[in-house]
């Protein structure tokens, strides 16, 4: 194909999904978008017959096709550096073995260990590091505006934030090495969350009271959903920074953390 004829080609994903309306005459237009302002789920797409239009389905292919690049691709070695952090791996020499493993994908080399407790701050209040998970594409979309408001909403309270990295082939539970490893009190991990057709940029935050490697699913308390389509990172960060303090101050997370007293 040549380059004249795919700059006639339409990307028809730069149509927000709440703003994309194939229904043809609708009974009530003004309700029917109310409801799609509402909601990122796919309704009011149109048919043809039976079957979705040929648009819609489109639509459908290219959100499946992004969310499978999102997990299979790699976060770039220039967002690293943008990032302005340094960068370790897990056992996982690659994705594949990363989503075959994740038990790989929770431990770390002693080569990898080392260059955590060389390049790290020891003995933080809180220890907060970035991980691709399922989701590459969450790191640059989100870390930017996430991490620093984070750290500027925590140090405003007086608490002490570690030095932050990466780490690549991640999974959550990396946290039971990297809490006990800095003498951390809180270990926070931002971590890339399995797409969905709505967004291939969500993040999650898990975050732990005295990490530890014999410590429970149960104890993390876990903020989901970051994404320009979910909780908007600066207004996530917001949250998470009084989350850690609260749970710096009742010394738990997770389950005994949500309890009433």
């Amino acid at each position: 194909m040549s380059e004249k004829e795919t700059a006639c080609l339409r990307d028809i994903t730069e149509t927000d999904i709440m703003e994309y309306m194939q229904v043809e005459h609708p009974h009530n237009e003004k309700e029917l978008w109310k409801m799609k302002h509402a909601t990122p789920a796919r309704i009011g797409i149109g048919r043809c017959g039976a079957r979705y239009t040929t648009e819609a389905q489109l639509r459908f292919l290219a959100a499946h096709a992004a969310a499978n690049d999102a997990v299979f691709n790699e976060v770039p070695e220039e967002v690293v550096k943008e990032l302005g952090v340094f960068e370790v791996r897990t056992r996982c020499a690659n994705k594949n073995e990363m989503l075959l493993r994740p038990d790989w994908g929770r431990e770390f080399l002693p080569d990898a260990r080392q260059k955590i407790v060389e390049n790290c701050v020891h003995h933080p209040q809180v220890q907060i590091y970035f991980g691709d998970g399922l989701c590459s594409p969450s790191i640059r979309a989100n870390i930017p505006d996430l991490f620093p408001t984070i750290k500027m909403g925590l140090e405003d309270k007086g608490i002490t934030v570690g030095t932050p990295f990466f780490v690549r082939y991640c999974r959550v539970n990396t946290a039971r090495t990297v809490g006990p490893l800095l003498d951390a009190e809180v270990t926070c991990v931002l971590i890339g969350e399995r797409p969905g057709l709505l967004t291939s940029e969500s993040m999650s935050a898990y975050i732990a009271y005295h990490a530890r490697p014999d410590m429970l699913e149960s104890e993390y308390t876990v903020v989901s959903n970051i994404s320009r389509h979910g909780v908007p990172p600066v207004e996530a960060a917001a949250h998470i920074a009084d989350l850690i303090a609260q749970i710096l101050e009742k010394k738990k997370s997770g389950v005994e953390f949500s309890k009433t007293e």
